[in-house]
């Protein structure tokens, strides 16, 4: 992202996207995990080590989980500081209620879309053929269509939304016109 970028849409820091992201993705994988530590303590403790073939061993599945949140993170955070998306999300809108909204409530909104196509994209189509390339049997029962699964990935891209919303120096510029140069 240039410099003309960065200044238009008042983000304080090239550099400041990389933590918010870590950031906010670690974060959001605790509040994530620890939903599913009340549901279900074996999706942490013994699916999620099995994934990646390994045994259930101690901390294992919340270091992975909170792992996986920390480069989702960095994805979202990447993601939401270029310009197609920043411009999207930066656009004023025609409705009322929208247009009245600082561009850090829509990167919660965004985050909320990235949760969301997080758990369309990961759990639902690349986690059947991970689990079948390695033939990892201990995972096979991994609860990724439940719609726990669904609400716990949305709040994990809230809660991302909201961290890397307040880690990041936008300004909360009003939006700009789509017909704005």
């Amino acid at each position: 992202m240039g410099a003309d970028t960065t200044t238009a849409f008042g983000i304080d820091s090239s550099w400041g996207w990389p933590i918010g992201g870590a950031l906010g993705g670690a974060i959001a994988a605790a509040a994530f995990g620890l939903v599913m530590w009340l549901m279900d303590p074996e999706i942490l403790a013994v699916a999620i080590p099995a994934i990646y073939g390994l045994e259930p061993v101690g901390v294992v599945g919340w270091t992975i989980h909170v792992a996986h949140g920390v480069v989702l993170g960095l994805l979202f955070g990447f993601l939401v500081t270029r310009e197609p998306i920043l411009g999207i999300v930066a656009t004023s809108t025609e409705t009322e209620a929208l247009s009245r909204t600082g561009i850090a409530l829509r990167v919660v909104g965004a985050g909320f879309v990235f949760g969301l196509a997080v758990w369309a994209i990961l759990p639902l189509l690349v986690l059947p053929v991970w689990l079948e390339a390695l033939g990892v049997e201990a995972a096979a029962d991994f609860p990724a269509t439940a719609v726990e699964s669904m609400i716990g990935h949305l709040l994990f891209g809230t809660v991302l939304g909201l961290v890397f919303a307040v880690t990041i120096d936008f300004r909360d510029r009003p939006a700009r016109s789509p017909f704005e140069e």
